[in-house]
């Protein structure tokens, strides 16, 4: 996720665009860069860094024109530097693009273009979009027609505002997949990703739909369909946000935004993983010994990859606490050991330390990580990236939902190469978990009714969590997303543990949270769940089956989906029940108390 600012007007662009960028930072932060136009003149400066350290060291408030595109990124492919900062331009320099998104086809359209005399000089999949405008223009009979046949030959989502030197009264704009939106003036036309960017200016905007493309001047513009050229007639909405409303597109909160952003997040983990999850699977089909570290909601995910590893590529793993691998495992790893490291930062420094005692011994690393660039990523042999862009909140939502989906596929991948599973129901799992952002789209709809019980449930002091198989892991999560922002005490567990202890814990109106998809373990879990309704608990189900409403006091039907992928589509309802439970509460769940976003301390 980065985020994107255009600017077509009277004003001077650098200053509309330096604003912008630090309202859009939160979409990313690790480089920015602007280009302005004055007249066919283009003006590039960019670099790694934050937007106020870069506007002093490059001096992006001296360029010159009334006309630019600025960017801050968060990056998907390439390292945090110089080079792979947006904007990124074709041979000429003519052709100038800031881009969010991911083109999963750039390696083979990369190979093609270099076959054909381009020469690139980053290693971003951005660049690839303005050499393919630069090959199509050649064959066109404007830039409008060659941006059009370039743009439908890219597999992926991309939100793209485009300087094109040649016609230095216009800018061009495209959505697919990613959010843009246009800002309508007086005399001036914005386009970003977000409407805070441009909110100071203007509060009037047109939304665009995705396969939609927009032609920008300082007093009109016109939208049209990018696969047929059709001119589509677009509303103008008038909105009535604050700035800092806007800033969480409306939410009240950066962790309901985030709760809301997992479909578009988990489309973008399973897109940007197409190409690396079969060199990565075939790399590491051969070690059996497989050890997981990571710490709190990685370590959650770090147990669900256990099972899926299990069931699929009949793999046995060790999921570990990173914090004490080091002094349980260090002398039992060696080169035949596979060290799978997740960590949202790529800099928690509980997972370095395990990460670096693994190469020591020389064991393969490979690190699941959101951030690129990161030290995890640097330390480690191979690295997948989630893809979740920017989270704002201290509790973890949008990273978990997204590490989960890449372990998925890893997991299926595994199950490819190695042959343990069958074919059929592999495609099956991979069909499925396509459709799984839909699902948690369902899932999202149960926001209201989860408000209303949190509002039953606010003063109590104790929540008990329970599931079996890869259920536990989506407890185990439910459980510490209310310990870390609602502040009540509450324990997850195996449903199986009940009667070995926590029972007797169980009073008249607990409440005690089944997760219970179809599964293996779906009647094993009706017994539990009576275990526990038999002790006076209020039993709240999350379940496809219907007859689970018998068995609850409170019964949240989920979508059908299969029970290896119910870990990502049961959360959301028990992130939604904590959230509500702390606002409620009075707490502030962006920043719950004596918790930090990256935990980068022993």
């Amino acid at each position: 996720m980065c985020g994107i600012i255009g600017y077509i007007g009277d004003r001077k662009a650098c200053d509309v665009i330096v604003k912008g960028l630090k309202r859009l930072e939160y979409r990313g932060y690790d480089s920015a860069g602007i280009v302005t136009g004055d007249g066919e003149k283009l003006e590039i400066r960019k670099g790694a860094g934050r937007i106020d350290e870069l506007t002093k060291k490059l001096g992006f408030l001296e360029m010159k024109g009334n006309r630019g595109v600025g960017h801050t990124r968060w990056a998907t492919h390439g390292v945090p530097n110089d080079i792979n900062a947006h904007p990124q331009t074709d041979c000429t320099g003519r052709i100038v693009l800031a881009h969010n998104g991911i083109i999963e086809n750039f390696s083979e359209l990369k190979e093609e273009l270099i076959g054909k005399g381009h020469t690139f000089k980053s290693d971003t999949d951005t660049e690839v979009i303005a050499h393919l405008i630069e090959e199509e223009l050649k064959s066109s009979e404007n830039f409008e027609e060659a941006l059009r046949k370039a743009l439908r030959r890219l597999k992926g989502s991309f939100a793209l505002v485009i300087i094109y030197a040649d016609e230095p009264d216009r800018l061009y704009v495209v959505r697919k997949e990613s959010p843009l939106v246009l800002g309508i003036g007086n005399g001036e036309t914005f386009a970003a990703s977000d409407v805070p960017a441009f909110l100071e200016y203007t509060n009037r905007v047109v939304f665009l739909d995705d396969g939609e493309y927009a032609i920008l001047t300082k007093d009109s513009y016109v939208v049209k369909r990018l696969d047929t050229g059709e001119v589509v007639e677009k509303p103008v909405h008038e909105i009535s946000w604050t700035l800092d409303m806007a800033k969480k597109a409306g939410y009240p909160h950066f962790m309901l935004k985030e709760i809301y952003e997992q479909p578009r997040a988990i489309k973008d983990a399973i897109h940007g993983n197409r190409e690396a999850i079969r060199s990565v699977a075939e790399e590491i089909a051969s070690y059996d010994r497989v050890i997981f570290v990571a710490m709190g909601t990685s370590y959650h995910a770090a147990l669900a990859g256990k099972y899926l590893l299990q069931r699929l590529a009949r793999k046995i793993p060790i999921v570990e606490e990173a914090s004490e691998f080091r002094y349980e495992f260090g002398d039992l790893v060696d080169d035949r050991t596979l060290i799978i490291a997740i960590t949202q930062s790529g800099e928690t420094a509980d997972t370095l330390a395990a990460i670096k005692l693994a190469k020591s011994r020389g064991a393969k690393v490979l690190a699941i990580v959101n951030v690129v660039g990161s030290m995890a990523t640097r330390i480690a042999d191979l690295t997948l990236y989630t893809h979740a862009g920017p989270e704002i909140g201290v509790a973890a939502t949008k990273t978990y939902t997204t590490q989960l989906t890449v372990l998925t596929m890893l997991a299926i991948e595994l199950a490819k190469v190695l042959k343990t599973a069958d074919e059929g129901y592999l495609e099956k799992l991979e069909g499925q978990l396509a459709k799984v952002p839909e699902m948690v789209e369902l899932a999202l709809k149960h926001d209201e009714p989860l408000r209303e019980l949190a509002e039953s449930l606010k003063d109590r002091r104790d929540f008990f969590y329970i599931g079996r198989g890869i259920g536990v892991p989506t407890a185990l999560e439910g459980a510490l997303k209310l310990k870390e922002i609602s502040y009540i005490h509450a324990e997850g567990l195996s449903a199986g543990e009940l009667k070995h202890g926590p029972l007797a814990l169980l009073e008249d109106g607990v409440p005690v949270v089944a997760i219970n998809p179809t599964g293996k373990v779906f009647d094993k879990m009706i017994s539990n769940i009576e275990e526990a309704r038999a002790r006076g608990a209020r039993m709240i189900s999350l379940s496809d089956r219907e007859d689970m409403a018998k068995v609850s006091d409170v019964f949240i039907e989920m979508p059908e989906v299969d029970e290896l992928l119910s870990p990502i589509v049961y959360v959301v309802p028990l992130q939604l029940l904590a959230y509500h439970l702390a606002v409620m509460r009075g707490n502030d769940p962006d920043k719950p108390r004596n918790l930090a976003k990256s935990v980068t301390v022993e």
